[in-house]
């Protein structure tokens, strides 16, 4: 029976694994997902194909390595906002990280994923599977949040505001991978203003339209949006 890996052992294999993904990343980001090749993230990688493949045997493994560590990253960013005491304020510091200060290459990378998920069953699997661990804890955040009764309209529908944030966040992740000179700032600070006024009851996430009222843009004398 072959020894037990030691604690050395193991830290070593931890450690190769980071250097595929960072180096996966990269690759991604230079060449697209569909053209980078396992060879080029082993140079990357500074390892033979060979040693690669004992990691990760395929792209889509590495892909799937990858989701694991945002994961779990995810769910270190969502344990250290509900240990929070403002709740809100320490979601908006996390949009601000993950959407205006983090690289750009990370947004690309985002959007180099999406596009293979389009024609990739195993990735669009891996994007939906996010997503809706996303979706969930987000709404749980901003339905504690009410329960905090930092929000006073109960009546706000969490999965729809997480669903809303969701979009939201995707829109600019898309401007930051395709437009180098877009300041996400401004952007990022009326989606935090949207999601309050949600909370505090003053606009409603589903899209309904109160009686009497008419959707923005449009009147009674005027079905056409207004330009």
């Amino acid at each position: 029976m072959p020894p037990s890996p030691t604690p050395a052992r193991l830290d070593s294999t931890e450690e190769r694994r980071t250097r595929i993904l960072d180096a996966a990343e990269a690759c991604f980001v230079r060449h697209g997902f569909h053209r980078a090749t396992m060879s080029d993230v082993a140079v990357e990688a500074g390892m033979s194909p060979g040693n690669l493949y004992r990691y990760f045997p395929s792209k889509d493994a590495i892909v799937a390595g990858l989701a694991e560590r945002d994961r779990a990253a995810v769910a270190e960013d969502f344990s250290g906002i509900e240990a929070a005491p403002d709740l809100m304020q320490a979601f908006a510091a996390l949009a601000r990280r993950h959407l205006a200060e983090a690289p750009a290459e990370k947004a690309v990378l985002c959007l180099e994923m999406w596009a293979e998920a389009t024609r990739n069953p195993a990735m669009a699997a891996i994007c939906r599977d996010f997503e809706r661990e996303i979706a969930a804890r987000l709404s749980g955040l901003y339905r504690q949040a009410q329960t905090r009764a930092e929000a006073s309209a109960p009546g706000t529908d969490p999965e729809a505001l997480a669903r809303l944030a969701m979009v939201m966040a995707d829109g600019i992740m898309v401007r930051r991978a395709l437009s180098p000179d877009f300041a996400p700032g401004p952007v990022i600070d009326a989606m935090l203003t949207l999601i309050g006024a949600a909370l505090d009851g003053r606009f409603d996430p589903t899209g309904a339209t109160p009686a009497g009222a008419h959707p923005a843009g449009l009147s009674s004398s005027n079905p056409e949006p207004a330009r």
